[in-house]
């Protein structure tokens, strides 16, 4: 029998030890994938650990998918999507990140981020399917989600419109992805967005 090795996800480099030789290695953690399942799937306890915190807008916000949830399926990882959201009206890719500053580069663990989100994109182009980014800010107060997207004229139909409305992932000088937690549509927005 093989035993749960966790497999790491990222790779993080803290600004403080930017000019030391130790490298923190967090492995890659279930629960924010969980966390996530859970508000789209309408998880009344989900839903009230995840707005403890938050603004009364912002929690009625994300109470709004009790009306109008997804089944969503925890994927494999390998092609940097986390979870499957599905629904009658729209469905779309979610790749989950979290991490404690508030920048995630692509560039970091060797490139390997680079190559998978490139590698995502390219297969929502080829299947004309909404992909979506979700960071988490570690220690946050408030609505601790924010998400994102690549630009894809090629989308139809409401992936197309949804696409429009979320935040595209930045590119450094280099070419390579940056996602910004600030830049990005808090969660309680899209949750409401979703259930319009």
């Amino acid at each position: 029998m093989v035993p749960n090795i966790p497999t790491l996800k990222t790779l993080v480099y803290p600004k403080s030890l930017k000019d030391s030789p130790v490298f923190y290695l967090y492995p890659m953690s279930s629960a924010y994938e969980r966390e996530l399942k859970g508000i789209l799937e309408g998880d009344e306890q989900v839903l009230s650990k995840v707005t403890h915190s938050c603004s009364v807008t912002e929690k009625e916000n994300y109470h709004r998918i009790l009306t109008k949830p997804f089944i969503v399926v925890r994927a494999a990882g390998s092609l940097g999507v986390d979870l499957v959201a599905l629904r009658g009206d729209i469905s779309f890719l979610i790749e989950v990140k979290s991490s404690l500053e508030p920048t995630l580069h692509f560039s970091s663990v060797e490139g390997k981020l680079q190559r998978q989100a490139e590698n995502m994109r390219h297969g929502c182009e080829k299947t004309k399917t909404l992909p979506v980014y979700a960071f988490r800010y570690k220690g946050f107060r408030g609505d601790m989600w924010r998400l994102f997207t690549f630009d894809l004229p090629i989308l139809e139909g409401r992936a197309q419109i949804l696409n429009r409305h979320l935040p595209k992932l930045a590119k450094s000088k280099q070419g390579n992805y940056v996602m910004r937690w600030e830049d990005g549509l808090p969660c309680s927005e899209f949750v409401s967005y979703l259930c319009r």
